[in-house]
């Protein structure tokens, strides 16, 4: 068939045109109707279907992800009560308020026992808060040989209650050693100091959230 007799062709008479051409327009108008199909209805569905696809994709993250808490759980709950033993552990370290003067008097007698001379021993003015612990640095000064003042400092990390010693220095003096440190004491909060604690932090949180 050439290009005139398609020409020839009358489009109200399709019913009675050769083989070739019919299935050319019907081809044609298939391929439009799906155009259209996909253009005014198909996009918006297969749109959707992909963020359905995603969402199924990140709930099966989600649940992958709640299933593996879910089994870890048991191990999770043993080591917090782990956790909360060893720091029942330390907390048992730390002394309270009316403990303090007795472990003042145990690292003075830590240097004495020693035979350490004593040419400053002297706690702060005062106590600096923490979550739920005070810290009290005490600004010491010892004279003695380098054994005596080293077996001192090892008496004092072997204490029941926790101390440290901070700011460390070595001088000469006559015929002696001089060491300069600052003892840190730790004691744990009462219950009246914690409750302080807790209202002085949220009073603070509501100045800062007036701002």
């Amino acid at each position: 068939m050439t290009f005139d007799d398609i020409r020839r062709l009358d489009p109200k008479k399709i019913g009675s045109w050769p083989l070739l051409p019919k299935v050319g327009v019907l081809l044609l108008v298939l391929v439009l109707i799906i155009f259209l199909s996909y253009w005014f209805d198909w996009q918006d569905q297969l749109d959707q279907i992909s963020r359905e696809q995603q969402k199924e994709e990140k709930l099966r993250t989600t649940f992958l992800d709640k299933k593996k808490q879910a089994i870890d759980l048991p191990a999770y709950r043993k080591q917090l009560e782990d956790i909360e033993k060893q720091f029942g552990a330390l907390l048992k370290q730390l002394p309270g308020k009316a403990e303090m003067d007795a472990l003042l008097t145990d690292i003075n007698q830590a240097g004495l026992g020693r035979g350490l001379q004593f040419e400053l021993f002297r706690p702060a003015a005062s106590e600096s808060m923490r979550d739920f612990y005070a810290e009290l640095p005490i600004a010491i000064r010892v004279t003695g040989n380098y054994h005596d003042i080293g077996a001192f400092a090892s008496d004092i990390g072997k204490l029941s209650r926790i101390v440290t010693l901070n700011n460390v220095s070595l001088g000469s003096g006559k015929d002696t050693l001089v060491m300069d440190a600052t003892a840190m004491t730790y004691r744990y909060l009462d219950e009246n100091e914690l409750a302080n604690q807790r209202k002085a932090a949220a009073a603070a949180a509501r100045k800062g959230g007036k701002k």
